[in-house]
């Protein structure tokens, strides 16, 4: 079984930065890819950006590319999301998500297990 627990989000101000982590169990966190989704009230699951297993390919959202940048530390089990020039549009519920192989997926089905969520929420 695979768990994933996300932390450091909060409430910010527009062009403010902040940094999501995810741990995650288990003894094979470098075999597979990663991945960031986040959903606002009343709007679907979306894509956010993903990571592959040795952290050298990364993919991202149009909406975010230039300000958000994913990394990993295999030897921490952890997944990171940077995000600065935070936007009022970033709002949402920032999930991580295991991807099924080791590439970086987009799709939601792409993706196995997923952590419960951490509220990010920017002012404007």
């Amino acid at each position: 079984q695979v768990q994933l627990v996300e932390s450091g989000g909060g409430l910010v101000q527009a062009g403010d930065s902040l940094r999501l982590s995810c741990v995650v169990s288990g003894r094979t966190f470098s075999t597979y890819g990663m991945g960031w989704f986040r959903q606002a009230p009343g709007k679907e699951r979306e894509f956010v950006a993903a990571i592959n297993w040795s952290g050298l390919i990364t993919d991202y959202a149009d909406s975010v590319k230039g300000r958000f940048t994913i990394s990993r530390d295999n030897a921490k089990n952890t997944v990171y999301l940077q995000m600065n020039s935070l936007k009022p549009e970033d709002t949402a519920v920032y999930y991580c998500a295991k991807d099924r192989a080791y590439g970086t997926g987009t799709r939601l089905y792409e993706y196995d297990y997923w952590g419960q969520g951490t509220q990010v929420t920017v002012s404007s």
